[in-house]
């Protein structure tokens, strides 16, 4: 402080006079908060709303920590912190219990409901937008609403529940909204803005800690850059030296013959080296490589030899995470200590003493345990929820020195590491092989650098021959990561929202979306300006109500005799040649004679303030001629998004599940347990319930059923023949779901909408088997599926079913409870993150 200026020295002080929250808040945090932090936190205490989009690890969450700061110090408020994933639930209620007492903090994901009174709750996102249909209790004193993570409203399953929750959420309600690095960030605060009010952007491009980039050429790790700074334009920079290495890569090597291919010796040991993966049988040059690459035991000996480690390696198979495990451990490496290896076996034995030894040898425990012991792993969806768990806590306690995952770990979990790896430049996307896109690029490169621990971060490009060096800095340069709505009407959608708000009000809501946002940002302007007016025309309805009759009828009438008068004055008022016929001026006398009787007549007429109604009348009348216009705009813009709405309701009613039409439409009775069911397949669940289709299944047929419905194979083609499902009364009830979504399909097409996917029985037999009381390794044999997807997938059920138990009649609901009991058992039951 005896640095600054008497002028800065001053500015200080009133900054802190200004925002006394924030002042107390700095000073208990380990590290002073940066600009943009700072920038975010005084706009909260300032009472507006925020969205910060920085790079992973430039420390946006604590933001939303002071906005749980500035809850806890007012007398009732509560604070809201959602997350897109059950993992990160858990993770942040943890550290936010820690931080604030378990008193204060609960936790809502659907698996668990913890202390959900709590002045802090973190859930779902899913969580709070079914709060907010059923106009939930405890969003009474709701203060703060944190979206982390909340650039997952462009992904196209989950998307839409981002955008309802910011539509929906009371406009009283302050919401911190934290993003990566968006190249349309404005375009989203801007939209914040028109659907939330005060909102301020805060857009930070630096990272906390700097990423040096590097490219591993055969054994050489050299810079992809010629200079330090990294914009851009420096795709022209590329360092000369690499671009000099890599020019002969369509070269023919020496190891090989003549025409490309290797020697019949040399091929064979090639092609064992390939199925191994450890690059062994390479060419003679000592660097145990095959063809450009270095085996992957000699990458991290390379990077430990730098002291780049712990490192996360991108490795884009989940095959080939657990794959890259063996490969190295097969080398005999070990990256620990031996007290680092006895605390890893402590926790681990610790966190698995729940599960019986026949599991863990279903699930390669042992195998497991050894590489972890030795400072590896993988991390993926297919692992066991509990083993990932213990995968993050080690390697944040930095006892594992390597970790092989897929894109995934970008996505949120804190596990930062010194070094990020990417071994190929592209991936498969469920289709086709794709390139990386500069976004993607920048959130896996974004898990390099340790706050507080790492002075640089390092991204290492593993080269293979055929890839242009100034393609990679191209890609390593570019922050473009536009955010693209992904919102579209679903039918649980429609029927929540027609029962709350009624059709036509629906229909305004759904022109505020980001998606039709994006469309045609005027639609989102005008739709605020309507609803704005609306407030006002209220306002002076209420200003001009009379006690003695309805006073908007008697300003009817006095409007209309003003204008007929107006028009015989200037009738009278026209010259020779413009004179009417005698017939047109006496019917408009007697509509003035009609009128002025009519008026006289009126109770209001009488009324001692008639004409301070009148003019608080005559102010709405100009209001809503005005909002009419606006109205009218908004329909002849493109209003994609509320005629998909429209289609939607228009497949309802024929369905019976709304009646009427336009502004008379409500839901129905069926309509009303459609509210109340949530997915994919929200529709044909709720016609299967209202013909009664599954009322004769038992309770594990009816979990089958229910993972029919929620699965969905990762291949084409991969479901099973009539060999592979239950018996009995399963498969009479899966005949009758499969012929109701044949006729919803019709009908969707019919109304162009895009048809459903159809049930997927792929899982419905170990999922029967499961609910049975079937060992592990049976079940898992039969799935063909790895344990953290059948554990997934087994959660999917049982939301389903809770679903299920909650709004289907008497015997049915307690199958569902049932079904539940039989499934949640084993590695379910002690997986508490999906």
């Amino acid at each position: 402080m005896s640095d600054l200026s008497p002028a800065e020295r001053y500015a200080a002080a009133k900054a802190r006079r200004g925002a006394p929250q924030l002042q107390q808040f700095r000073e208990r945090q380990r590290f002073d908060l940066d600009p943009f932090q700072l920038d975010a936190c005084r706009a909260l205490e300032e009472g507006r709303s925020v969205l910060v989009a920085a790079p992973t690890g430039a420390g946006k969450t604590i933001v939303a920590e002071f906005a749980v700061h500035l809850a806890l110090a007012a007398p009732r408020a509560k604070v809201f912190y959602t997350t897109p994933m059950k993992a990160l639930s858990n993770q942040k209620f943890s550290e936010l219990a820690a931080e604030h007492g378990a008193h204060n903090v609960g936790l809502l994901t659907g698996d668990s409901n913890i202390n959900s009174s709590a002045r802090v709750v973190v859930m779902t996102t899913e969580v709070l937008r079914n709060m907010l249909y059923a106009d939930s209790a405890l969003l009474h004193d709701l203060e703060y609403v944190v979206m982390d993570e909340v650039h997952y409203l462009a992904d196209r399953f989950r998307g839409a529940v981002w955008e309802e929750v910011i539509i929906h959420l009371p406009s009283a309600v302050r919401m911190v909204s934290l993003s990566a690095t968006v190249s349309n960030a404005e375009e989203f605060g801007d939209w914040l803005q028109a659907v939330r009010g005060d909102t301020d952007v805060i857009v930070s491009e630096e990272r906390p800690v700097p990423l040096e980039q590097h490219v591993l050429v055969r054994s050489r790790l050299l810079d992809l850059f010629e200079g330090a700074v990294i914009d851009e334009g420096s795709a022209a920079r590329v360092n000369p030296e690499l671009t000099r290495l890599t020019a002969g890569s369509d070269r023919v090597d020496s190891w090989k013959r003549p025409g490309g291919r290797p020697g019949k010796g040399k091929r064979r040991e090639a092609e064992r080296a390939i199925s191994r993966g450890d690059g062994r049988g390479g060419p003679p040059s000592g660097d145990r490589m095959f063809g450009d690459r270095m085996g992957r035991a000699d990458v991290v000996k390379l990077l430990r030899s730098r002291n780049l480690l712990p490192a996360i390696f991108f490795v884009f198979s989940r095959v080939g995470c657990d794959a890259a495990v063996e490969q190295v451990a097969r080398s005999d490496l070990r990256l620990t200590e031996g007290w680092e290896r006895d605390e890893i076996r402590s926790i681990v034995e610790e966190r698995c003493r729940a599960i019986p030894d026949a599991d863990l040898a279903v699930l390669g425990y042992w195998g497991w345990l050894d590489g972890l012991e030795r400072g590896l792993a993988a991390h993926h969806a297919g692992m066991l929820p509990i083993f990932k768990e213990i995968v993050e806590e080690l390697f944040q306690r930095k006892l594992l020195k390597v970790v092989f995952a897929t894109e995934t770990l970008a996505l949120g979990v804190n596990m930062p590491a010194r070094t990020v790896v990417i071994e190929k430049l592209e991936k498969f996307n469920g289709e086709a092989r794709v390139p990386l896109t500069p976004g993607e690029y920048t959130q896996l490169t974004g898990r390099a650098g340790r706050r507080g621990i790492d002075v640089e971060g390092h991204a290492v490009i593993q080269w293979a021959g055929g890839v242009d060096p100034r393609a990679v800095a191209s890609l390593a340069s570019r922050r473009t990561y536009p955010l693209h709505s992904s919102f579209r009407p679903t039918y649980n959608m429609a029927v929540n929202l027609i029962q709350q708000f009624g059709r036509d009000r629906t229909r305004e809501i759904l022109e505020q979306s980001f998606a039709q946002f994006q469309a045609d940002r005027a639609v989102v302007d005008l739709a605020r300006r309507v609803r704005g007016q609306e407030e006002a025309l209220a306002g002076y309805e209420q200003a001009m109500t009379c006690h003695l009759g309805d006073f908007r009828e008697y300003s009817s009438l006095r409007r209309e005799l003003s204008d007929l008068e107006r028009k015989n004055a200037r009738a009278e008022g026209r010259g020779p040649g413009h004179q009417e016929s005698r017939g047109e001026r006496d019917r408009r006398q007697r509509q003035i004679s009609d009128l002025r009787r009519r008026m006289k007549q009126h109770p209001c007429h009488a009324c001692a303030e008639r004409e301070a109604h009148a003019r608080w009348a005559e102010r709405w009348w100009r209001l809503k001629r005005e909002t009419d216009q606006l109205r009218s705009q908004i329909s002849g813009r493109t209003g994609a998004v509320a005629q998909v709405f429209d289609r939607v309701t228009e497949v309802l009613s024929e369905l019976g599940y709304v009646s009427g039409t336009g502004s008379d439409a409500e839901v129905t009775a069926p309509g009303r347990v459609l509210m109340r069911i949530y997915g994919e397949r929200d529709l044909l669940v709720a016609e299967c319930l209202r013909r009664g289709i599954w009322d004769e299944l038992d309770a594990p047929g009816l979990a089958a059923l229910a993972s029919s419905l929620v699965y969905e194979p990762r291949r084409e083609g991969s479901d099973v023949g009539d060999r592979g499902l239950p018996r009995g009364a399963f498969r009479a009830a899966l005949e009758a779901t499969e012929a109701v979504w044949e006729e919803l399909s019709a009908l969707e097409l019919h109304h162009r909408l895009p048809e459903g996917q159809p049930p997927s029985p792929g899982l419905a037999l170990a999922t029967q088997k499961w609910a049975q009381g079937a060992a592990l390794d049976v079940v898992l044999r039969d799935a063909e599926l790895a344990a953290g997807d059948f554990v997934r997938w087994m959660k999917q059920a049982i939301d389903l079913l809770d679903q299920l138990s909650i709004v289907a009649d008497g015997p049915l609901g307690r199958r569902a409870r049932q079904a539940i009991d039989g499934i949640r058992r084993g590695i379910v039951a002690y997986s508490g993150v999906s």
